[in-house]
């Protein structure tokens, strides 16, 4: 079978999220992922995993410790989520992509197995789409015989399809308020999701933040005899500028820190990296050198995450912030660079906090263009005219456009931005995942 009818078929599968129209809601539960995954043999057993649930920072602390691990000479598996342009890329080893087609043979083996489930009365339905791309991931992983993989989990952690595996580590990164129509509306209820991927007598990788995200992670901890390890010694002086190098010290050698992923946050993500690298070594025999650290931090690839492109001269800034957490860390990567007139680009989701997101963003703007993102879930044209959202707007910018389609955004922003202006792409994994495909190919890259 192709690679296009592998997509065709993953394309026909609900959403975690959303249903097809006409289709009944997902329920999440982990029942039917592990009869999926026994089904398939339980290729998730068959390689050791790193397990990181968070609502910011869990794909770039995910890709620093990949590329760490990588650089070391491990044969490293990354199953990341969601994609920017490609599903290929949420499924890599080192720094290839799955291909093709062992993305279509291992899908098909997952898609005949599930429906062969199925019929013998084991499931009570197909996967949903999430579910059969983290099989694909499980599968593939197992047969490629990675030595470790890392494994960002989608949405919470309890009921995420990823938490069938038994993590050596689990990492907890920041968090805030997202997805609250299925993790809870308080950070302590989002923080009781996140904190299901722990395990009994395990170890748990997080840094001091909310103190209700701090009480309750404490308290799983406790419950479950969990090893709980602070990441703070691994991060720089306070005030250490964002995309400056430091050094920290890991296992009593001095480190260079000289990580191409920019804003002030990733301090944070790095250090969860570091610490969760220091207790991994500490558990298994991996030998990881300082020069495996260094180059590995180095060579980190996570593209949307504050990447800068430059086409015909201009800067343009795309960043995939979709919800509150987000928005304050591109705010504040946004001030430090303060000085050259700037437009906005947004477009979001309707099931996000996109009012919260204005009210922080838009005021750094002189224009705000917002537009409808390729998904069925999009603020419409009409709620994007909203005097809720129009007022956030003309409060904050001096002048608030609402466009069709974000290639007609793109091409607003191009006439009104000065050529010494900055464009910023945000609000939408979508949004940024189409604009850049588009802004590669006008400047000559790749993805």
């Amino acid at each position: 079978m192709s690679y296009a009818s592998a997509l065709s078929s993953l394309e026909t599968l609900n959403g975690e999220l959303h249903a097809k129209p006409g289709a009944p809601r997902r329920k999440f539960r982990l029942d039917e992922m592990r009869t999926l995954a026994a089904s398939l043999g339980n290729p998730e057993r068959r390689f050791p995993s790193i397990l990181v649930a968070g609502t910011n920072g869990k794909g770039s602390t995910s890709a620093t410790l990949a590329s760490i691990f990588d650089a070391a000479g491990l044969r490293t598996g990354l199953y990341t989520s969601p994609h920017l342009s490609r599903v290929n890329e949420r499924i890599r080893i080192g720094n290839a992509e799955i291909s093709d087609d062992d993305f279509a043979a291992t899908y098909f083996h997952v898609d005949d197995t599930a429906q062969a489930a199925l019929l013998a009365g084991l499931l009570r339905a197909m996967p949903s789409y999430f579910e059969a791309v983290t099989a694909t991931a499980f599968d593939y992983f197992a047969r490629q015989q990675v030595e470790i993989a890392l494994l960002e989990v989608g949405m919470g952690g309890r009921l995420d399809a990823t938490n069938i595996v038994e993590p050596e580590i689990s990492i907890i990164t920041d968090i805030s308020l997202d997805h609250t129509e299925w993790l809870g509306s308080t950070i302590a209820e989002i923080a009781s999701e996140k904190a299901g991927i722990l395990r009994p007598n395990g170890i748990l990788v997080t840094l001091p933040q909310h103190p209700e995200a701090n009480r309750v992670l404490a308290e799983r901890a406790i419950e479950l005899g969990v090893t709980a390890i602070n990441a703070a010694e691994f991060m720089p002086p306070p005030g250490t500028p964002a995309n400056e190098p430091y050094t920290v010290v890991f296992n009593g050698e001095q480190i260079l820190v000289d990580s191409p992923l920019h804003g002030v946050h990733q301090h944070r993500n790095v250090a969860l990296a570091l610490a969760a690298l220091s207790a991994i070594c500490n558990k298994n025999s991996y030998n990881i050198t300082k020069d495996h650290i260094e180059r590995g931090i180095r060579n980190t690839r996570w593209p949307g995450r504050l990447e800068e492109i430059r086409v015909h001269s201009r800067t343009i800034l795309l960043d995939v912030a979709h919800n509150s957490g987000g928005a304050w860390a591109l705010r504040a990567a946004l001030s430090a660079r303060a000085g050259r007139p700037r437009t906005l680009l947004f477009g979001c989701l309707r099931d996000k906090a996109f009012l919260e997101m204005t009210q922080i963003l838009f005021p750094l703007f002189e224009h705000v263009l917002v537009t409808p993102v390729h998904s069925t879930r999009t603020l419409t044209l009409e709620e994007l005219n909203s005097a809720e959202l129009m007022a956030a707007g003309e409060y904050s910018a001096k002048e608030y456009s609402v466009c069709t389609s974000p290639t007609e955004a793109l091409a607003l922003a191009g006439k009104i931005t000065p050529p010494d202006g900055e464009i910023v792409i945000c609000g939408s994994v979508f949004l940024v995942g189409e604009l850049r495909a588009l802004l590669l190919k006008e400047a000559g890259k790749q993805l």
